[in-house]
């Protein structure tokens, strides 16, 4: 099964949009780097995740130098951020991250790299989630005043999820 190594800023979208459980319906692993955990999950949210799956994975000795040099190269990332792409570059897992910084460098890296809005269509696609949970939580994320998902990509999520509804046997 592939493992996605995500950041914070997924996880916190898929709890405002009040799907995270469902993020572990996917077939996929989901895994944080121990130091993200322990400084940015750790509590009832952190063993709620582990509850569900997460995986905290420590990082080797050479992962812990490359999220040093690249922390030292990307000052505008922070550390569990550089951890986590360390983590998916090195063992060559997906990265899910809001991030446009750590976006950015993923790209340029060429890992493989997803967010938020790719789990609601692996949820749509797979039928993980009836699309009307989809277009609730996708509305939700949406007006949170911290939301920064291009609004176009919202748009045309909300209304491939509004149709299908809509078709949905009842």
């Amino acid at each position: 099964m592939a493992v996605l190594v995500s950041d914070t800023s997924v996880i916190i979208d898929l709890e405002r949009a009040g799907l995270l459980d469902e993020m572990f319906l996917l077939p996929y692993e989901f895994a944080v780097p121990d130091l993200l955990y322990a400084r940015e999950l750790q509590g009832d949210l952190g063993e709620r995740l582990i509850a569900l799956g997460l995986r905290i994975e420590e990082l080797t000795d050479v992962e812990l130098r490359r999220a040093t040099i690249v922390n030292r190269q990307h000052v505008r990332l922070s550390v569990p951020d550089t951890f986590a792409f360390a983590l998916a570059e090195a063992r060559t897992w997906a990265l899910l991250t809001g991030d446009g910084t750590l976006r950015e460098l993923a790209a340029s890296k060429q890992v493989t790299m997803h967010g938020v809005l790719w789990l609601f269509d692996q949820m749509a696609d797979g039928q993980y989630v009836i699309f009307e949970r989809l277009y609730g939580g996708l509305t939700r994320l949406f007006a949170h005043p911290r939301c920064r998902l291009p609004a176009n990509e919202v748009r045309r999520r909300m209304a491939r999820f509004a149709n299908q509804r809509l078709q949905a046997p009842n």
